[in-house]
This record gives C-alpha cells, structure tokens and sequence, in this order.
C-alpha cells in the first residue's frame, strides 16, 4: 500500500511540473511571437504608414485582440488542444502587430531595460504566488472591480488628456497586474496538482499562459508609459 501510495504521490509530482512548465513555455513562445512581430513590422515603413495610419486601424486591432481574448476564454472548454494553440498564437501575433508602436515611440535601449525589469518584477510576483499559503483568490473580485474602473477611467481620461491622470491610471495599473499575477500563479500551481496528460489539462496549460502573458504585457506597457525615454 505504501508503495502504491509513493509511486502516485510521484507521478501526480511529475505531471504537476509538466503542467506548470508548460504554462511557461507557452507564455515565452507567445512573447517570443510578439517581440518579433513588433520588432519586424517597426523597421517596415510600407508596413507602419498601413497599420499606424489612422485611429480607425488602432481602433480594430485592438477590439480584435479583446474579441479574441473573450472568445477563446469562451470556447476553451469545448475545442481542441491543437484549435485552442493555434487562438494563442494568432492573439500573440496580433498583440506583436499592436506592440509595434513601441519602437517607434521609444528607445531600444528603454524598451530592453524596462522589459527586463518588467521580467524581474512578474518572476517575483509569480514565485510569491507559488509558494504563499495566503488565499490570495479572495482579492480577485476587487482586481476586476479595479481593472473595470481604471478602464472607465481611461476612456474619460482619452477626451481630458490630464497628464496626472494618466500616470495615475499607470501606477494603479502596474500594481494591479501584480496583484492579477499572484492570483493566476497560485490558481496555476493548484490546477497542476491535480494535472494529467488529458487534453482537458493541456488546454488549461494554454489558458493559464494566456492569462499571465497579459498580466506580463500589463505590467511591462505600464511601466514603460511611466519610465519609458522617447526617441528624439
């Protein structure tokens, strides 16, 4: 019985690293796609007069990143791992599409050390999220509170254009996608104790990248808004 119960206890060990491993894989290879696509359109001006042209092509680029977020946090359940790896790539494209105005606007230099700070910042948050015993899950209700008023807040903000506002909006924002951090870390730690080889847990591998590139790209936007130096 002791073995048995040993030879379990390892197995569900291996699987939960797997699972957690593969988050992270998928989040690098989402960021990987969207560095490179950012950085390949910003040195094509063709490209950049097309993209970047008018508000209208902003506008639609972003709505279709939050459609795609929405749907695949819909149907994730209900298709199929290879469908499901294939809604993340194209939504980390895309967002590379949206990230491309950062080369433009800012430094290389800028952009490089705020990304590693950025780095630093989320790997912190995700190790406190992993080992706190903390129900941190209690908080969520109050980041999403938060993220809906900071984006009302945002809107109002785009007709006032007050400066202070703005930097405020930032600074709550980089706390809040800490805070999102610890949160999906620890929700992601536990769904990998209990994580096989199914496709069930393969997909929620995929979700769970999903859910900490954005609060990556949260943080990293964010900070880069508040320190980031501009090009002359």
């Amino acid at each position: 019985m002791a073995t048995k119960a040993l030879t379990k206890q390892l197995a569900a060990s291996k699987e939960a690293r797997k699972f957690i491993t593969s988050v992270y894989l998928w989040m690098s290879i989402a960021l990987l796609l969207s560095g490179l696509t950012a950085f390949i359109i910003s040195k094509n001006q063709p490209l950049i007069d097309l993209l970047w042209k008018t508000k209208y092509t902003i506008i639609g680029i972003l709505v279709f990143e939050i459609a795609l977020v929405w749907i695949i946090t819909i149907v994730i359940e209900k298709i199929s791992t290879v469908t499901a790896s294939i809604l993340f790539i194209i939504y980390a494209i895309v967002n590379g599409i949206s990230l491309s105005a950062i080369f433009i606007v800012f430094k290389l230099s800028s952009i490089t050390s705020i990304f590693l700070i950025s780095a630093g910042m989320f790997i912190c948050m995700s190790i406190f999220g992993a080992f706190t015993k903390s129900r941190i899950n209690s908080f969520y209700r109050y980041f999403v509170m938060t993220f809906f008023g900071l984006a009302i807040a945002g809107l109002v903000n785009f007709i006032l254009k007050l400066d202070f506002i703005s930097i405020l909006i930032s600074v709550i924002s980089v706390f809040l996608f800490m805070g999102l951090t610890v949160v999906e870390t620890q929700k992601i730690v536990k769904t990998s104790q209990l994580a096989d080889d199914s496709d069930k847990f393969k997909k929620a591998a995929i979700y769970g990248a999903l859910q900490l590139y954005i609060d990556f790209i949260g943080i990293f936007l964010n900070l880069l808004k508040l320190f980031g130096r501009e090009r002359d």
